[in-house]
């Protein structure tokens, strides 16, 4: 049913596993193979092609639906459908950012303060001309192939690149001055197809999936016995999607709690909760969460 474009390069291995952990396997003969299979109904074709190129590729009807950055949507202008964000990336759960960056010795301290003319690296040529356009600024973008924070000051001026954690700029000597896009993944459609009932509803139950698996990663679930007495005070520390969850176990003096806790808060979490009188504690992982 659903022509699928899946990007290739730096979100590739993030979003494989996504799809993996959504057990929505994505099946090649090779790590280099550009086609693809998922067994699913939902499911009939898929591509892994440059990042660049996808939401073109989706707003033609080539794919019915694509995941890319936020970016490379805004860069092309292309005409899709968001479907939502998906809260990942190459390294981490937090966005990218595009930024204008110069070297950190230059007297430039906001974007007003470049002279017109000023020569600008980016591999977003089209975002960074109608940036600085928008702006006032008269600059000279040039198309980047890569390594753009390499060549400030020598080549050019500035540059506008796209940074996780800013540490490859500031290694590289450059300064950020300001920010043209936050950017996160996305999930996005052709509008025609989307307009089809049926791919409509497979869009929506594949993306539930996916944000099944986000919204479970870096949460546990908790289960734990407590008697009668020490009942309040054990649940009076429990995190909880919407409230713990207390079973009364047989005879009626104890209770069987679970609840779902922060991965990062646990090993402050179950010490606390022995204090208070909670015994036979099991921590688990959780797959998938739907709210």
């Amino acid at each position: 049913m659903l022509k699928l474009v899946l990007p290739k390069g730096s979100l590739e291995e993030a979003t494989l596993q996504l799809f993996a952990d959504a057990d929505l396997p994505v099946r090649r003969g090779s790590a280099v193979d550009y086609r693809a299979t998922i067994d699913d109904p939902r499911i009939d074709d898929v591509r892994i092609l440059r990042p660049q190129e996808i939401p073109s590729y989706v707003a033609d009807g080539l794919f019915d639906v694509g995941i890319s950055g936020r970016d490379w949507i805004e860069e092309t202008s292309a005409d899709v459908l968001p479907l939502g964000e998906l809260r990942y990336s190459k390294a981490t759960s937090r966005p990218v950012r595009i930024v204008v960056a110069v070297p950190a010795q230059s007297d430039y301290q906001s974007l007003g303060d470049l002279p017109d003319g000023v020569r600008v690296s980016s591999e977003y040529p089209e975002l960074t001309r109608r940036f600085f356009a928008d702006r006032g600024v008269v600059a000279d973008v040039r198309l980047s192939y890569g390594a753009t924070e390499a060549k400030a000051p020598e080549i050019v001026d500035a540059v506008v690149d796209l940074t996780e954690t800013g540490r490859a700029l500031h290694a590289a000597g450059l300064r950020i001055i300001d920010e043209i896009l936050v950017s996160y993944t996305e999930i996005f459609a052709n509008r025609a197809a989307y307009g089809d009932p049926a791919k409509r509803r497979a869009m929506t139950q594949v993306k539930t999936l996916l944000d099944g698996v986000l919204d479970a990663r870096g949460k546990v679930l908790v289960k734990l016995n407590v008697t009668r007495t020490h009942l309040d005070a054990v649940v009076g520390v429990l995190p909880s999607m919407k409230a713990p969850t207390v079973n009364e176990l047989w005879g009626g003096e104890a209770y069987a709690v679970e609840t779902v806790a922060p991965k990062h808060e646990i090993n402050v979490l179950i010490p606390e909760l022995i204090e208070r009188g909670a015994t036979d504690i099991v921590e688990m992982p959780i797959s998938k969460i739907i709210p």
